[in-house]
């Protein structure tokens, strides 16, 4: 007993002096806004607004939110949207509804366990939720005929935290014999809703199996809806996408949706992702680079700065959807780095915008207006589309020419031949 005494102590001793050698330490901070008790801290980055700075907090290991009247500390991953929120179909049935959803994907050291659905007659509930286990679909059944139901798919991590939860869908189910509905019934009609976010006033596309199917205007409030009527049943491939005032366009949105004869499939939460772009090719190491876009109005921005360690920092969208974040550069190495964005409203988080890069260097060099993209435009026109794709697939596993091959090596892998990593290259860098 002596022995394990004397180890322990010796154990606790040089954990301390660990900790005061790496520069940990407790020490209140106080302000005029803001007053910090017993924090531990270590130098370790830090974090500022107009009312406080707070420097080298490890209070990431502690989940919550801790707030002032003057200011608000949001500690560990959840204060960074680490998905994106699942968008839900609803197809109504007899006496029943048939739900799907995209899957979460995680990041950040998060995983998702599973989802819970929400259920209520009343709009915005309160919901009573079902944890249906780490599947994509559901039929709730033993519905009221007629009765509009409401739902709501949340997603939990592994300890059954929510970490995300979708826009409300509607469904009306039917009695037996009666026409498919969806929202206010579908009257034997077979067709799809889609609904969801862009940006203020801004041009939504919808592609169907690849083909343009139509566009809508997104409202001031960047809220679009559309809908399809006199499909066949079947499955469909549908993708969307939007652009903002400077023609960039967000990534593709792509989900499959099966319709069922005479019914009206609603399909909500659709978030597309941000635009983005930045004001230099190559910054000088220390200087700013202006990281901007366009997205949902008064959302929160997260910007993800690849680097040996990925840099998270947040800003804000205006009235008009469009955001501006000067980044200082000076944690970057020199050499290549990329940024991406995504955007959050109350509950709903959008997908990653597509990586712009940029070159950390001894010289500032704007970016040129109109600059296309670097990869897979293989008929230069400045886009990367099915076009492009058609070339590719032409000479998919045959001996390249003298052109192409030169082609080849500045726009694709650079291997001397085309495969499946080019494609690859090539669904990364599309536009549509």
């Amino acid at each position: 007993m002596t022995s394990f005494r004397q180890l322990f102590f010796w154990l606790a001793c040089l954990t301390a002096l660990l900790l005061l050698g790496s520069g940990v330490w407790a020490e209140e901070y106080t302000a005029p806004n803001f007053r910090v008790l017993d924090p531990v801290l270590a130098p370790a980055g830090f974090s500022t607004s107009t009312s406080f700075q707070l420097f080298g907090s490890l209070g990431e290991l502690g989940l919550g939110l801790s707030t002032a009247g003057s200011f608000g500390l949001r500690s560990a991953f959840l204060y960074y949207p680490v998905v994106e929120t699942p968008i839900v179909s609803a197809t109504a049935g007899v006496e029943s509804v048939a739900l799907s959803w995209s899957s979460v994907t995680a990041s950040v050291g998060w995983t998702v366990g599973g989802y819970n659905v929400g259920q209520s007659t009343v709009s915005d509930g309160p919901y009573s939720y079902t944890s249906v286990g780490n599947v994509t679909s559901s039929t709730r059944t033993g519905l009221t005929a007629g009765t509009t139901y409401y739902f709501v798919i949340r997603a939990e991590d592994a300890f059954g935290n929510s970490i995300a939860t979708s826009t409300q869908i509607s469904a009306v189910p039917t009695s037996s014999g009666g026409g498919g509905g969806g929202g206010g019934g579908g009257g034997g009609i077979t067709g799809v809703r889609l609904s969801g976010r862009a940006y203020p006033l801004s041009q939504v596309t919808v592609l169907k199996d690849g083909q343009l199917a139509i566009t809508t205007i997104a409202g001031p409030d960047s809220r679009f809806e559309v809908s399809f009527t006199g499909l066949s049943s079947g499955s469909y491939i549908f993708a969307v996408y939007s652009e903002d005032e400077a023609a960039r366009r967000s990534s593709l949105f792509t989900f499959p949706v099966t319709l069922s004869s005479g019914a009206m499939t609603n399909i909500g939460g659709i978030f597309l992702s941000p635009t983005i772009a930045v004001d230099k090719s190559e910054v000088k190491q220390g200087e700013n680079i202006a990281i901007f876009g366009q997205t949902v109005a008064d959302s929160v921005v997260t910007l993800a700065v690849n680097s040996e360690e990925e840099i998270f920092v947040q800003t804000l969208s205006d009235n008009d959807g469009v955001y501006l974040h000067n980044f200082d550069t000076t944690p970057l190495a020199l050499g290549d780095h990329s940024t991406k964005s995504k955007a959050a409203i109350t509950t709903e988080i959008s997908p990653f915008s597509p990586l712009v890069g940029f070159r950390v260097g001894v010289e500032d060099v704007p970016v040129t207006p109109g600059a296309c993209p670097l990869r897979g435009d293989l008929n230069s026109d400045c886009r990367v589309n099915l076009i492009d794709f058609s070339i590719a697939a032409f000479w998919y596993r045959r001996p390249l020419d003298v052109g192409f091959l030169l082609k080849e090596k500045e726009k694709l892998n650079g291997d001397g031949r085309v495969d499946l990593v080019d494609f690859s290259i090539m669904a990364y860098y599309w536009t549509g």
